[in-house]
């Protein structure tokens, strides 16, 4: 077991792997994360498959079988994906049990064209937790004002979430609402509260990169100082909404009828700034209760170089609000940088859905023509 991964888990942070194909199960790669990585969990979202189904053959006999039944090419996506998705769900089987379901969970998310379409997203998001099949999966669907009714909906049902694409505090708030008010409905319809379980996907990188190409544009040495400070302030902020969010008495009540609090997830967490250190938005994220989700090349990164020297979040809240307030102060918009964040978001899952299509289609059309 590597050190640096082990130190990480160590400190209440639960690791869990950016990716997933069809090729990570079977050559074995993602059981040796789990074995060697202290990986717990996997996350994914329309571009993961789009590159795993146009990268490589290992969904070809799949495809050639679908085409014969005159599969179309959503039911294709929705057969391939939620395969991959049951596959892993059995795989981290073992991880679930022994952390009675904070982990070992695998997503899966619900197409992002329906992001602003409520009720799309709760038949969807019904659909794919039949259609996996397995307890721990965990139904992604996006923070938009639409989507928080189709989270609080879900979690009313008795089903599990990963909310994602998280960029404002405000937001972040709306959605542990939503959770709550879900755990409401859920116990009000009956359901056991502990099978439940939750995570809000708050995104990192992203922030640092719109928000430092403005500092840059500005251009002063007072904003050159900020780069790189916002995505961590602004996490670290919710860390901090979140302790009190599940400390009020709404949220505890709940916890006592044993309910599970919905853990923070960074993500979004690859450095995308080459000046910046490559396990930044791990190492400065560590704290009890949270979720690092990483691509393979930053969870290498911690495995060889990464130092883990504890809670790097826990009481730096104000010190966090400082640098939003600095940020203010020589002219850049918080609350204009998450409202774009958060349409490119989706503009970039929507390019990615229509790129995911576009491979399928390709794949069918090549298996009817050798038929």
């Amino acid at each position: 077991m590597n050190e640096n991964t082990k130190a990480l888990s160590d400190a209440g942070v639960s690791i869990w792997l950016d990716d997933l194909s069809s090729e990570r199960l079977t050559s074995g790669t993602l059981a040796k994360l789990i074995e060697e990585r202290n990986v717990v969990g996997v996350t994914t979202n329309p571009t993961i498959f789009a590159n795993a189904i146009a990268a490589g053959d290992s969904y070809e006999a799949a495809v050639v079988e679908l085409a014969a039944d005159h599969a179309s090419v959503d039911e294709v996506i929705t057969a391939l994906t939620t395969k991959d998705v049951a596959d892993a769900c059995d795989l981290f089987a073992p991880v679930y049990a022994a952390t009675k379901g904070f982990d070992g969970r695998v997503s899966i998310e619900v197409e992002p064209g329906l992001a602003r379409d409520t009720e799309g997203t709760i038949a969807q998001a019904a659909m794919l937790h039949e259609r996996v099949g397995r307890e721990n999966v965990l139904i992604k669907i996006p923070a938009t004002r639409e989507g928080l009714e189709a989270i609080a909906a879900t979690i009313g049902a008795g089903i599990s979430v990963n909310v994602t694409l998280i960029f404002s505090l405000d937001r972040y708030r709306d959605v542990m609402n939503a959770y709550l008010t879900g755990l409401e409905r859920a116990q009000q319809a009956g359901h056991d509260l502990s099978r439940i379980h939750s995570v809000a996907s708050f995104f990192v990188s992203r922030v640092d990169s719109e928000i430092d190409k403005r500092l840059d544009a500005i251009g002063t040495e007072e904003a050159t100082a900020l780069k790189g400070k916002a995505g961590l302030a602004n996490a670290r902020l919710a860390y901090r909404a979140w302790q009190e969010t599940f400390s009020t008495e709404r949220a505890l009540t709940l916890l006592e009828a044993g309910a599970n609090t919905q853990r923070p997830l960074w993500a979004s967490t690859g450095v995308k700034d080459p000046s910046l250190p490559d396990t930044l938005y791990v190492t400065e994220l560590v704290a009890p209760q949270t979720v690092n989700t990483m691509p393979e090349k930053t969870l290498d990164a911690l495995a060889d170089h990464g130092t883990v020297t504890g809670d790097t979040v826990t009481g730096r809240a104000d010190e966090a609000g400082a640098v939003l307030d600095a940020l203010e102060g020589v002219g850049v918009s918080y609350v204009e940088v998450v409202e774009l964040l958060e349409t490119e978001g989706l503009e970039k899952f929507d390019a990615s859905w229509a790129e995911l299509v576009e491979t399928v289609r390709g794949h069918l059309e090549q298996a009817e023509a050798a038929r």
